[in-house]
């Protein structure tokens, strides 16, 4: 047996110089029209509001068609996201693959797309004044979908404290509530989020997530283009532009605004919704 199981192999240089593959080649993947969303907005008139407190979750809701905005109204601050589709709550986002397809963060012209067995596009990245940002010397970048939301079962494991109920986790879990789910069954159906303005990526060193203060400024926004009809639950993180920490009152936090517009109907009157996925779900049964 050898002595030292875990020593590199002589050829380990040669092991560790072997090409990356991508997983999900995206040739092939349809396409948005994104010359046909950018006519949308052009001509698009808002049709209403909501506000998200800091350190709250609040639902909004989009129909197929229209855009929605997530903006900074008062100062840097991140949001959590979560989106299903109205009327059916079991399709909702599905972080994991949107990674897969798009990559760690999501820029204009990324789709953020549904769980199985639906797997579409459920809205659109049409917009987005931090499109600036790119990748800083850490490898940060914005709006990331590969953190899952701060909650209290984390906190708990980390410090031992059962008492803040302001983690994104539970503000979304409150939104849902508040349109009527029922608590035990909304929990279940928080998910994991595209993190808004978020800057974040992995070290070098020990490949862990991180986080630094966002770049976001007063008054910057992402834009939406709804492919279904959506309710959306969005959460004011406890961390504000988690520069610091989250899951915290110290840190200090604004408000989010989500606007909804109704774009000019002519010029979306042969855009349709996406269908649901065509696998038959026979599963070789």
């Amino acid at each position: 047996m050898p002595s030292r199981p875990n020593a590199a192999p002589p050829d380990a240089d040669t092991r560790r110089a072997v090409r990356p593959v991508i997983c999900y080649p995206t040739e092939t993947l349809p396409q948005p029209d994104m010359a046909l969303y950018l006519r949308a907005r052009s001509g698009m008139k808002k049709i209403g509001e909501s506000h998200v407190p800091p350190r709250e979750g609040r639902a909004f809701f989009a129909k197929a068609g229209q855009v929605f905005r997530i903006s900074c109204p008062e100062g840097a601050q991140v949001g959590d996201l979560n989106l299903f589709r109205a009327g059916d709550l079991q399709e909702r986002f599905y972080s994991g693959k949107t990674r897969a397809l798009h990559g760690t963060h999501l820029s204009v012209g990324d789709r953020m797309w549904s769980g199985f067995p639906y797997l579409r596009p459920m809205a659109t990245v049409i917009a987005d004044t931090l499109a600036w940002y790119g990748v800083d010397a850490f490898g940060g970048r914005v709006h990331d979908v590969i953190g899952t939301r701060c909650d209290p079962y984390t906190h708990h494991l980390l410090s031992g404290g059962d008492h803040y109920h302001h983690c994104c986790h539970s503000n979304l879990t409150r939104a849902l509530v508040g349109q009527g789910v029922k608590a035990d069954v909304a929990e279940g159906l928080v998910h994991d989020v595209l993190n808004v303005f978020m800057c974040t990526g992995f070290t070098a060193d020990t490949g862990q997530y991180f986080m630094k203060a966002s770049p976001v400024r007063q008054g910057d926004y992402i834009d939406f283009f709804a492919e279904l009809d959506l309710m959306g639950v969005l959460s004011a993180c406890p961390g504000g532009d988690c520069g610091a920490e989250h899951s915290s009152d110290a840190a200090r936090c604004h408000p989010l605004r989500v606007e909804v517009f109704q774009p000019d109907p002519a010029v979306l009157a042969a855009w349709q919704s996406p269908a649901a996925n065509g696998y038959d779900r026979s599963h070789g049964l």
